[in-house]
């Protein structure tokens, strides 16, 4: 049981609104399927074609959740020619990958 003295964290301690943007980006499953797929790949390795395949899904999915992670500034793109490579660069959604289990 928790005493008075030891009350929760306010919000001004956990920033609520950011976690809860953050798992309700998570709990997508194609963005959860891509976001896995780059952290295995390992830094500006796949394009949206092998992420695409790696995830399931078709390249216009991938290309929509792509754009979606990258304005949330949870992925960045990078220009090799005419392919684009992705790089998850959030790390704390990279640790969160790594608590479920995911490997590079």
């Amino acid at each position: 049981m928790t005493s008075r003295s030891e009350r929760p964290p306010t919000d001004a301690q956990i920033d609520i609104g950011a976690w809860a943007d953050r798992f309700r980006l998570l709990g997508d499953p194609t963005r959860l399927r891509l976001l896995a797929a780059m952290h295995h790949a390992g830094p500006a390795k796949a394009s949206v074609g092998e992420l695409a395949e790696m995830a399931g899904i078709t390249d216009v999915a991938a290309s929509q959740a792509l754009r979606t992670l990258r304005l949330q500034g949870w992925v960045q793109d990078e220009r090799d020619g005419r392919t684009v490579r992705y790089t998850l660069v959030d790390s704390t959604v990279h640790a969160l990958l790594h608590q479920m289990g995911a490997e590079h």
